[in-house]
């Protein structure tokens, strides 16, 4: 490396700049990371290229998705061939935009009908891409994909309470229309009208992040972020807990505005992350812990989880009945039902379905947005 980090020149620039040119590639580098790679590379010896690669690789990256950025960025800043660092290349999904459009036109149009032709070719590639498998993208149309969860928002489901309010038809108000006579010293006065009011229901969401649901854990976190902010901001609420071998609670850390850091605050809390699949034991626990006393009681529950279970499907089956007493709705989202050819046949998918209210695909952006209508609804 002919630049090494540990240049005269000054190794602390050279790496911090470094980290830079990583957070504005998308990689989510907090200072304490750096503070961290910085460490590293003293450690392992700024004069290797090989080893700084790898103590940046262990501490700068928090999720698989964030691997094929760093090692863009690592190639363009520490170049071998001229020894300077580059600035990193631009992304080529506005040419193939271009070229998407007929030779014909572009030479025909002038300016203004390129531009809109531009326009037009760019939205369809964005329709293209909100119907496209989460699973098989790649870094950029991840990074593409991640800024078009903002168009989706949650319409919190209402559900009725004890107390009554006021409106301008329904059930007759009797005190407030014997009020309203007695001002007028016991003259007939205008009837006053009440129904029952409302308040936005709970929805709890369920995300299984076991191995097989590996490539779905970061779209489906970040759709949970989303459905958090944009029920807060409606005045509801919703409960985040990820399932694999364990159950743990993530709503906390998905409260931050910004959608990067919620999925590396939940990263870091979560102990189990692409690991063994035992839904029916950390349902129960939920149950135990969470639904009985009232988080899902009268709740739109909704479980991700493509239903490979390693452990009893009996027990799955049982938890998924006491979830049903006391859950308002069910609904089981399946990344692999919107597929060609599939069918509901693994063992814990047949346990769950006949306790389920719902049974939905879970793979885009488009089945995603399906989800939210039928949670308002619910």
């Amino acid at each position: 490396m002919t630049t090494a980090p540990g240049s005269p020149r000054g190794a602390d620039e050279v790496l911090l700049g470094f980290t830079r040119a990583l957070r504005a590639a998308g990689v989510p580098v907090t200072q304490d990371r750096s503070h961290g790679f910085l460490t590293a590379v003293a450690t392992v010896g700024a004069d290797d290229r090989q080893a700084t690669y790898w103590a940046g690789r262990a501490t700068l990256c928090g999720s698989p998705d964030d691997l094929a950025r760093y090692d863009q960025v690592f190639a363009a800043w520490f170049d071998p061939h001229d020894g300077l660092p580059r600035s990193r290349p631009r992304e080529q999904s506005r040419p193939r935009a271009l070229h998407m459009l007929p030779d014909t036109e572009a030479a025909g149009s002038g300016a203004g009908d390129q531009e809109e032709d531009v326009v037009r070719a760019m939205a369809s590639t964005s329709e293209v891409l909100r119907h496209r498998d989460v699973a098989t993208l790649d870094a950029a149309e991840k990074r593409r994909l991640s800024g078009m969860f903002a168009r989706l928002s949650l319409r919190p489901p209402q559900r009725r309470t004890a107390r009554h309010r006021r409106w301008h038809r329904g059930q007759v108000d009797a005190a407030r229309t014997m009020r309203r006579s007695l001002r007028h010293l016991g003259e007939p006065a205008e009837i006053a009208w009440r129904r029952r009011g409302t308040r936005p229901r709970r929805v709890v969401l369920l995300v299984d992040v076991s191995g097989s649901m590996s490539a779905y854990a970061d779209a489906l976190l970040r759709l949970a972020h989303r459905l958090t902010q944009s029920a807060r901001a409606t005045g509801g609420t919703v409960e985040t807990f990820t399932v694999g071998t364990r159950l743990t609670h993530v709503t906390r850390a998905l409260r931050s505005p910004d959608a990067d850091r919620a999925i590396v605050a939940a990263g870091e809390v979560v102990p189990d992350w692409s690991g063994g699949t035992r839904l029916g034991e950390t349902l129960r626990v939920f149950l135990d812990r969470w639904g009985q006393r009232g988080l899902a009681r009268g709740a739109v529950v909704v479980v991700f989880s493509d239903g490979w279970e390693r452990g009893d499907a009996e027990l799955l089956g049982e938890q998924m009945a006491r979830l049903k007493r006391v859950a308002h709705r069910v609904v089981w989202v399946n990344p692999h039902r919107g597929k060609p050819g599939y069918e509901p046949l693994q063992g814990g998918v047949v346990a769950a379905l006949p306790h389920c209210d719902e049974f939905l695909a879970g793979h885009s952006l488009a089945t995603f947005a399906d989800l939210t209508g039928v949670i308002a609804r619910a």
